[in-house]
């Protein structure tokens, strides 16, 4: 058999009491809870209007027990309270990581919107170029034909990729703003 090291049981330990107090809380917050205080204190009530038990007596003994139960419902609820703040502090730290990528992401959009807006304009002014020095050569010359016409099917070619680049931009923004619009980022207006 393995051997648990003392910090699993520790940890083993906590697990099983953390479950055993979310079963307490949520059983004093049911219904069945509800109607056995109800019949406790109907038959506490009951026994002095019979004579089984002194008045008094009963009222130190109710008070005693009532006491007791509302010091260890504090404590259940505290400890609720505190699981609930660690796991709204790990969700918080989650947010801030995912607006902080967000915020890469859009950074990194804008570059590259910038540089296609750039290499478009580089593509035009080169073609621009090919189609004056179509104009100017020889028409015996066809080895300045031949660089032309592949000059020609590269810029093409750019420009399919540009095309290409510019719908997956597209895409993201438009992904950005779901996100944006779910709920699941704040938008930098808020």
């Amino acid at each position: 058999m393995e051997k648990i090291s003392r910090a699993e049981l520790r940890e083993n330990n906590i697990k099983f009491l953390e479950k055993i107090t979310d079963w307490v809380m949520w059983w004093i917050g049911s219904i069945p809870s509800l109607i056995v205080h109800s019949i406790v204190f109907l038959i506490a009530f009951l026994l002095p209007v019979f004579g089984i038990v002194a008045v008094d007596k009963m009222l130190l003994i109710l008070t005693t027990v009532l006491s007791l139960e509302a010091i260890y419902l504090a404590i259940f609820i505290q400890m609720s309270v505190n699981r609930s703040h660690e796991h709204i502090e790990d969700i918080r730290e989650d947010i801030e990581e995912i607006q902080d990528d967000i915020e890469e992401i859009s950074e990194d959009i804008e570059e590259i919107s910038e540089d296609i807006e750039e290499i478009s304009v580089d593509i035009d002014d080169i073609q621009e170029d090919i189609e004056d020095i179509a104009e100017d050569e020889d028409e015996d010359d066809h080895n300045e034909r031949a660089r032309n016409v592949m000059l020609k099917s590269n810029v093409s070619s750019n420009k399919n990729d540009i095309k290409a680049m510019r719908e997956v931009i597209a895409n993201l923004q438009k992904q950005l703003e779901e996100l944006k619009k779910d709920g699941n980022i704040p938008s930098s207006d808020q």
